[in-house]
């Protein structure tokens, strides 16, 4: 797939829409209030249970982030997006890539946090994580973001242990057909989205493509960041509806470009230096079939395949083929069952470059059945017990049990209760990276030494007691508060084993925290958010354990404080003022200060056909860092953003 030019005529495309969008009929605009507060409650999420429920009564600390949050942030990548979510610390590495962590364990290969899209998971067996500049859309195409803080082995497998953040993109049948164009200019990035709705056979059908061109950051000291790139996309999904069947059938290609890092930089475990332009490519192809039985209960089949290639101090070729079954059941009145299978395969090669992996081919194959029982033990309360027995070709069969306790105290107040237990299962660096090590040199001058995995490495435990409350403490305000704690055993440590350091499983400890959010409708037209979280961790070397520095670079990854405050205002004359302030508290290792960050975006929409936005990122300051060592860290400052979307719907 070739990259295509960015456009050189955006501004003459956005001087012409400005005398386009003065002269369109004055039709109002879908408002900001269309949904109020208890409406937000009501909306169905489906990540808890795996089945349709109401977000008021989800028996988790779980927060949606609507395609009018998203729309009103200014968000144009999903880790950006992510930022609405009080739970979550996100921190920008370079001009396309983030690291995301729940409840501590951060990273730029954070491995303890499970991403879906429409059900598609999309960790690299790698490291366990995910690649952020290559996991993309465009904005417009979600519908909303199920974000699950805790763990949810249960239903969703090993790698969600801190969390799940569940990406939902909107059916072709709920898009409107015709043609949106979205164009967009900045001194961070600009971008091109082109998204044209038609009907195909009786069905309705979504085709996009999107490109994005990264400007290149720099560091604190001024010095460039070698990180300016590319990514172009295309995209489609149909989806149908016959009698009690529905199907859905989505693809995708992708071509990314990033230019050479400045000497030092790090993506992975193991890949200290990057030597030469970055490059990531891939595609997927995923189908879902779901049948509504006679009795209530519903049938599901999914399946999908993936493939990714990167170059990246070494090339990597992924192969993913996974297939789900679910069955999700009523048994009676006051019972809701869902159990299903999993098989997965992957398959990959890992060739070139100073960092090795071995093999360097392997096939791994891991399959799995999860049960989940929901009793109504009386009116009000609920108790929901599962379990997933879970193969992986590494450490075999792994256990995760849970058990929830739901409690309806008064009407809009749930109160809930959980115990959980999760695993990491190991991953390709974890047993098969192989480091040879690099000499002396101006930027390692006692050289680098080698580091290389472990056969005998084991999956990471968590036991997780969570206890929560949500409910509408007056009219228009919502609430949610969480504390938790996790017990962890066989962490990953670097081990001290002569002369070479090796992943082992010597780090121990326990994570406790508080999440706090609510919203408030100020007035007609005016609604306020606020979140917060506080983190308490306490992490120790194992018995026998000769780790190196681990338990400082786990912990000093993770801010013990984050706070935001949200604005969202509609102005007269169809304008919208929004404004976010957020604060980090600093990093112990790498050393990153604590920072606030002030963005504000302005926005008016003449006809439900042209919407204008400006958004001003980090107003506060001229720049600050916001993860990892300073002397190769992008230095955030400040940015605007320029955006036009024109609608043309078929009729």
């Amino acid at each position: 797939m070739a990259v295509p030019g960015h456009c050189n005529g955006c501004c003459a495309a956005l001087a012409l829409a400005l005398a386009v969008s003065t002269a369109q009929a004055q039709t109002p605009p879908q408002p900001l209030t269309a949904l109020s507060l208890e409406e937000l409650g009501d909306i169905e999420v489906t990540s808890v249970s795996r089945r349709a429920e109401r977000l008021s009564e989800a028996p988790a600390s779980v927060f949606v982030i609507t395609a009018e949050d998203i729309r009103r942030s200014g968000a144009t990548s999903l880790p950006e997006a992510l930022r609405l979510a009080p739970s979550l610390h996100v921190a920008r590495l370079s001009a396309s890539y983030h690291a995301v962590g729940s409840r501590g364990f951060n990273s730029n290969t954070a491995n303890k946090l499970l991403v879906l899209i429409d059900g598609r998971s999309v960790y690299t067996p790698l490291f366990g994580g995910v690649f952020w500049d290559a996991q993309q859309l465009p904005m417009q195409e979600v519908e909303r973001i199920e974000v699950i803080s805790g763990p949810a082995g249960t239903l969703w497998g090993v790698n969600a242990v801190n969390g799940v953040i569940n990406v939902i993109t909107r059916s072709a049948a709920q898009a409107p057909q015709g043609t949106e164009l979205a164009l967009g200019a900045g001194n961070r990035e600009r971008n091109l989205m082109l998204r044209q709705g038609v009907t195909l056979g009786g069905s309705p059908l979504q085709l996009w493509a999107r490109q994005v061109r990264y400007e290149g950051t720099r560091t604190a000291t001024g010095e460039a960041a070698g990180d300016a790139g590319t990514l172009a996309q295309l995209g489609a999904r149909s989806d149908w509806e016959s009698g009690r069947d529905r199907a859905m059938v989505q693809a995708q290609l992708y071509r990314g470009r990033r230019e050479p890092p400045i000497p030092g930089a790090v993506e992975i475990p193991g890949a200290p230096i990057v030597v030469g332009r970055t490059l990531y490519d891939g595609g997927h192809l995923l189908a879902r079939w779901e049948r509504q039985l006679g009795d209530g209960s519903t049938v599901s089949a999914q399946g999908y395949w993936d493939h990714t290639e990167r170059h990246l101090g070494f090339r990597e070729t992924l192969d993913t083929l996974d297939l789900q079954l679910q069955h999700a059941l009523r048994p009676g009145a006051r019972q809701a069952v869902v159990w299903g299978l999993q098989l997965r395969q992957d398959r990959d090669r890992m060739v070139d470059g100073r960092a090795v992996v071995l093999p360097e081919r392997e096939r791994r194959f891991s399959y799995s059945l999860f049960a989940q029982d929901e009793l109504t033990l009386r009116e009000g309360l609920r108790l929901t017990l599962g379990a997933r027995a879970e193969h992986n070709g590494y450490t075999g069969m792994e256990l995760l049990p849970s058990a929830r306790l739901a409690w309806l105290a008064a009407p809009g107040q749930l109160v809930w209760g959980a115990l959980s237990r999760t695993v990491r299962s190991p991953t390709r660096l974890d047993r098969g990276l192989l480091n040879p090590g690099l000499p002396p040199s101006a930027e390692a001058p006692g050289g680098i030494p080698t580091v290389s995995g472990s056969t005998d490495f084991r999956s990471e435990v968590a036991r997780v007691a969570e206890l929560g409350w949500r409910g509408q403490p007056w009219g228009g305000t919502s609430a949610s508060a969480t504390v938790f704690h996790a017990d962890y055993e066989r962490l990953r440590s670097l081990e001290l084993r002569g002369s070479e350091l090796v992943f082992g499983n010597g780090l121990e400890g326990s994570v406790s925290g508080l999440e706090l959010w609510g919203s408030w409708q100020a007035r007609p037209g005016w609604r306020l958010h606020g979140g917060f979280s506080r983190l308490w961790q306490n992490l120790r070397v194992s018995p026998g354990s000769l780790d190196v520095g681990s338990v400082a670079r786990t912990e000093g990854a993770n801010p013990a404080r984050q706070w935001i405050l949200r604005s969202q205002l509609d102005l007269p004359r169809r304008a919208e003022f929004d404004l976010m302030l957020r604060g980090v508290s600093a990093l112990a290792d790498p050393a990153v200060p604590a920072y606030v960050a002030l963005d504000l975006r302005l926005g008016w929409r003449p006809s439900p056909r042209v919407e204008w936005s400006l958004l001003l990122q980090n107003a506060l300051d001229r720049g600050h860092g916001e993860f990892g060592n300073v002397r190769t860290r992008t230095e955030v400052g400040r940015a605007a953003y320029l955006q036009l979307v024109l609608r043309h719907e078929a009729l």
